[in-house]
């Protein structure tokens, strides 16, 4: 059997349910080789290659979730921030939600990985959680579920209604509109201008009222226009001007790779991944990423030459 057809969309499911990219490739790693060994059982009348695949990963995940927290954002475990020059100590030791990087698999199998949602989906239990992506988001039949779980199709449909309540539950977090078009794309053009120029007068203008900036492995997080400006202007201050910026997508929301002015150098370092969420033609929330192998798994280079910038733009 050839089961590599099906390797792009496990690794979507296998991150839907872990909230890691890293962890989500070593699962699928894991699941092709149990269905390697497991080659010779397999029985076609009873199940597609697709449908026994996806059990073997569902049990792989639920064994690798076995007594892990879940993967939170910063504005999941607290209140706001309400002091903009806050000393920025990374927190190590929290396994903190990772974005996924959009250039490595195919666009009709990452639907809908918006961080709110995959962040709302890690408040779930497990068994929750994989009913929930397996029937609402994969489309499998509550009997298929039911035979992946090794459960009654009523304990699946139990499940389902569990989850669904609890993300309704979860309200503001998944009621976000991240799809990027070209409205959301100009709006995140002009940010990128702005923030090239370190002007924090015109980023603050492209700002909801209420706009979330969160910047992981950091604890901290920051709620209001206002002092999203504060921390900017603190940034700006730190690193100076003639930052660069490049476009690319993550879960399907527009991000930019953000690279500092090297100090007394001749070129731009990575410093961070930015994914942003546009409601109304504003910036209601910046996801700032600077965990190193978040930035690996974009396949980012880690330093520009000011010329080849320049060219590039």
């Amino acid at each position: 059997m050839d089961v590599e057809p099906y390797r792009g969309e496990l690794l979507v499911y296998c991150y839907r349910m872990l909230g890691s990219f890293h962890e989500a490739e070593d699962l699928v790693q894991d699941t092709m080789l149990r269905a390697w060994k497991a080659r010779d059982r397999y029985d076609p009348a009873r199940a597609s290659v697709r449908t026994w695949l996806y059990r073997i990963a569902t049990n792989v995940c639920l064994t690798a979730l076995e007594g892990r927290a879940r993967r939170p954002l910063p504005s999941g475990l607290g209140t706001p921030s309400e002091d903009p020059g806050a000393t920025l100590t990374p927190a190590l030791d929290i396994p903190w939600l990772q974005p996924f990087p959009d250039a490595r698999c195919e666009a009709e199998v990452r639907t809908d990985l918006r961080l709110a949602l995959v962040a709302a989906t890690q408040l779930l239990p497990p068994r929750q959680r994989a009913v929930l992506v397996l029937r609402e988001v994969l489309e499998f039949t509550a009997a298929e579920v039911a035979q992946q779980l090794g459960t009654t199709v009523a304990a699946v449909n139990s499940a389902l209604q569990r989850a669904r309540t609890a993300l309704a539950d979860a309200g503001e977090a998944v009621d976000v509109d991240a799809q990027a078009d070209p409205g959301v794309r100009a709006v995140v053009e002009r940010y990128a201008r702005a923030f090239e120029a370190a002007d924090v007068p015109a980023l603050v203008r492209l700002l909801t009222a209420e706009a979330v900036l969160e910047m992981p492995p950091v604890p901290l997080w920051y709620r209001g226009s206002r002092d999203y400006g504060l921390f900017m202007d603190r940034v700006f201050r730190m690193r100076g001007a003639g930052w660069g910026t490049r476009s690319l997508t993550a879960k399907g929301q527009p991000a930019l790779a953000a690279y500092a002015p090297e100090p007394g150098g001749s070129g731009l370092e990575l410093h961070t991944l930015q994914v942003f969420t546009v409601t109304g033609g504003l910036v209601a929330h910046n996801a700032v990423f600077a965990d190193p192998r978040v930035l690996v798994a974009f396949g980012l280079p880690r330093r520009i030459p000011f010329d080849e910038f320049r060219r590039a733009r």
